[in-house]
């Protein structure tokens, strides 16, 4: 699943490729507004919260939308179309006054909203990192709001901290060495969050780092856990462990770990090396 790094990175490239477009023709395929033409409006800026992209036209209007596990977006030359089976999957198309088009491909998350009312649909989330309005504070109140928690459900939990998926809770409980599973109540939160959000500016900002947590970007290096299940800790060289976090979990998260580097208060560990 896209993480809040990666969709920052798309609104990057989008705004530098249609910022100040206007619109020749084009409608929304899904949604609330389904059907809804967008013709002779100007893309007017792009913002992200979290997972969430903000794209704002200049009538006053928000297309908000997210990628979830399936979705993505891409911008074709003039002259140039999107193969049948892609097209089938459009859910936004913006054929620009240039000739190019953008295309918004399998997006689960569609709604047109005034630019107003923006908090009706992300609202509820909590502090988010890469936004100018970060507040870490307000992140770690939220986080510890909960004490019994598990690290890794706190920190997925996008009301508590915005933008970190799967991938980045794994490894910012590496750096931390904290166990995943412990009590989020038993551990440094401050510390935990400060982590966090340095590792997402990086990734979403230094170029060549983008989720490279070892700072190795070798393939099979760039992460200290995640995806390596039975293999060595690249720190200490103990079997990585690794469980579902949650049974039959359609976005299929798995938690990873080094029971070494990353031990529970008790001594015990759960989970599989391979």
């Amino acid at each position: 699943m896209p993480e809040g790094d990666s969709v920052y990175r798309l609104r990057g490239r989008l705004d530098a490729a249609t910022r100040g477009a206007h619109v020749g023709d084009g409608e929304l395929r899904s949604g609330n507004a389904a059907g809804r033409s967008l013709a002779g409006l100007a893309i007017d800026s792009y913002d992200t919260h979290g997972k969430h992209l903000l794209t704002r036209f200049d009538d006053g209007s928000t297309l908000h939308t997210h990628l979830r596990m399936q979705g993505s977006w891409t911008i074709t030359r003039a002259g140039r179309s999107l193969p049948t089976a892609a097209r089938g999957k459009a859910r936004v198309r913006l054929r620009l006054l240039d000739g190019r088009e953008v295309w918004g491909l399998d997006l689960p998350v569609v709604e047109l909203v005034p630019t107003a009312r923006e908090s009706d649909v992300v609202g509820y989330l909590g502090p988010d990192p890469l936004r100018e309005d970060w507040d870490a504070a307000e992140a770690v109140a939220r986080l510890s709001v909960r004490p019994e928690r598990t690290v890794v459900a706190a920190l997925l939990d996008q009301t508590r901290i915005a933008g970190l998926g799967n991938l980045w809770v794994n490894e910012v409980a590496f750096l931390r060495g904290i166990h995943p599973l412990a009590p989020i109540g038993g551990t440094d939160v401050a510390a935990l969050v400060a982590t966090a959000a340095r590792c997402l500016r990086v990734s979403a900002t230094v170029p060549g780092m983008y989720q490279v947590t070892t700072g190795d970007r070798r393939t099979g290096a760039s992460h200290w856990v995640v995806g390596r299940a039975g293999r060595p800790c690249l720190r200490c060289g103990t079997r990585v462990r690794v469980r579902d976090e949650v049974q039959n979990d359609p976005e299929r998260r798995r938690t990873w770990w080094c029971p070494r580097c990353q031990p529970l208060a008790d001594g015990t560990d759960v989970g599989t090396p391979e």
